[in-house]
């Protein structure tokens, strides 16, 4: 089930986003690093900041009453990109747990996201995506997006290289 999250779960988006994170990435930095970027990045304040932002929103994947991913959707886009306009969206954050990935959550997450960010109307939506996740450069690419430029993801000591994504309205 995907639901839109409320402040009510930020503790619960808190566990999932460093889960999943984890999971997904956490082999990549030093302990330390990770560390502090988990507690920096995916804090309950945090969470409570973007759930309390009328231009950001937040969705929970849940299966029998666990949290297994989310999404958090909003502007201003803040990746560093010349072509970034005020009224753009942004998928800022997108995991799931390895039990929820390919059987089409994913796909329903994205487009809910999508849908809330489009509901006044097409827009330019942005990405930024790991250089090196192959399957979700794919997926994106399948939804529209192109490869705009790339900047750093910093994780502590550690500085990822990031694409960025764009995906303009057809016209």
């Amino acid at each position: 089930m995907i639901r839109r999250a409320t402040f009510d779960d930020a503790q619960v988006l808190t566990d999932v986003a460093e889960r999943a994170f984890v999971v997904a990435f956490g082999h990549l930095y030093p302990p330390a690093d990770l560390a502090q970027f988990l507690h920096d990045a995916y804090s309950v304040e945090q969470h409570r900041k973007f759930l309390s932002d009328p231009k950001c929103a937040m969705w929970l994947v849940e299966r029998d009453g666990q949290a297994l991913g989310y999404a958090l959707a909003g502007r201003p886009c803040t990746l560093p990109h010349a072509g970034v306009r005020p009224e753009d969206g942004e998928l800022k954050r997108i995991y799931l747990m390895p039990e929820a990935q390919n059987g089409g959550v994913g796909s329903r997450l994205i487009q809910t996201a999508f849908d809330w960010l489009e509901k006044d109307g097409p827009t330019t939506l942005w990405i930024g995506v790991y250089s090196q996740n192959f399957g979700a450069q794919r997926f994106y690419e399948r939804l529209g997006f192109e490869n705009v430029g790339g900047y750093e993801f910093h994780v502590g000591s550690v500085r990822d290289p990031e694409f960025i994504l764009r995906r303009t309205p057809a016209a």
